[in-house]
């Protein structure tokens, strides 16, 4: 049985159970062809990235950059329909400029993982060039009462001194995510750590990837079955073959010149890759440099047809 059959077959029997029909934020859903988001609805002029549904499909989470911040926003189906996108509040009111994006959601829809930037570090003045270089960790939000609490950082084993990004979370509720800790390899890798229940994971694990270009894991399914990496541009998948990450394959998009492709996830259900892309300008570099920020989406088949 070819890997293509075995996830179909995987997805089927996993989702097979519901007995509601799912909603994609009311959106028509796309073909092969990539297509915008909710255009004027999640993706406007400002910098939008980041799509990502909780695990029933109840709740649309998106990060959008408003008055040099990173604000995670939301919207939730209540009774049928979609409420008012509204942001998250994550930290306290005397936070004017901050960072929270990058949002992954527990399986039971009560916690989310995120990308932040420790309030702490620096002043309410901060200009946007500033806060980029800021290294980010790891925080986590609860929703107690319908509604997400303010933010801390996760466990120390995860969120160090160094850099830690692009959070991803299991269905077991453990964390895949990136980091330029210390090393025996040296830069920046992707790492695993093992959820332990309340709120505590085991120390984090290298986890090695068979690329050439140093392409990191920046999706992986719940399952823990496939991946996504990106790196120099372009999206690749690697599947998990006994504990072993195959070499990964390039997802055949178009992908077009200064544009930045990052950010890759997978509606709840598998049936839609959804992705962000970035504009700079070619003599301009980074966050602080970014001019056009959209998020896309496009049928699973583009992953799994890789040749």
């Amino acid at each position: 049985m070819n890997k293509l059959l075995s996830i179909c077959l995987i997805i089927a029997l996993f989702f097979g159970c519901k007995n509601y029909s799912i909603s994609y934020f009311d959106q028509d859903p796309p073909s092969s062809i990539p297509k915008l988001f909710a255009p004027s609805i999640v993706n406007t002029d400002n910098i939008e990235l980041n799509v990502v549904f909780n695990y029933d499909h109840t709740e649309m989470f998106f990060s959008r950059i408003v008055d040099n911040s990173f604000v995670i926003h939301h919207s939730e189906l209540i009774n049928g329909k979609w409420s008012n996108i509204k942001p998250i509040k994550m930290y306290d009111h005397n936070v004017l400029v901050s960072v929270a994006c990058d949002p992954t959601i527990t399986k039971d829809g009560k916690t989310m993982y995120f990308l932040g930037v420790d309030p702490k570090l620096h002043k309410n003045d901060v200009t946007r060039k500033e806060l980029y270089t800021i290294p980010p960790d790891i925080y986590m939000s609860k929703k107690v009462d319908g509604k997400w609490e303010l933010a801390t950082k996760v466990d120390f084993s995860v969120s160090s001194e160094y850099v830690e990004t692009y959070p991803v979370v299991t269905a077991d509720g453990s964390l895949y995510f990136r980091s330029n800790r210390p090393s025996d390899e040296g830069g920046m890798h992707t790492y695993r750590a093992q959820y332990l229940g309340n709120e505590k994971f085991e120390a984090p694990v290298l986890i090695p990837t068979k690329t050439e270009k140093n392409e990191l894991i920046t999706y992986v399914s719940p399952d823990e079955r496939y991946a996504i990496t990106n790196g120099h541009g372009k999206f690749q998948i690697t599947f998990n073959d006994n504990g072993e990450w195959t070499k990964p394959k390039e997802v055949p998009l178009k992908y077009e010149s200064n544009w930045h492709y990052y950010c890759p996830y997978m509606s709840s259900d598998g049936k839609y890759f959804i992705y962000s892309r970035r504009f700079n300008k070619p003599e301009k570099k980074g966050w602080a440099g970014v001019e056009k920020g959209e998020v896309y989406w496009v049928k699973a088949d583009v992953l799994f047809n890789t040749k």
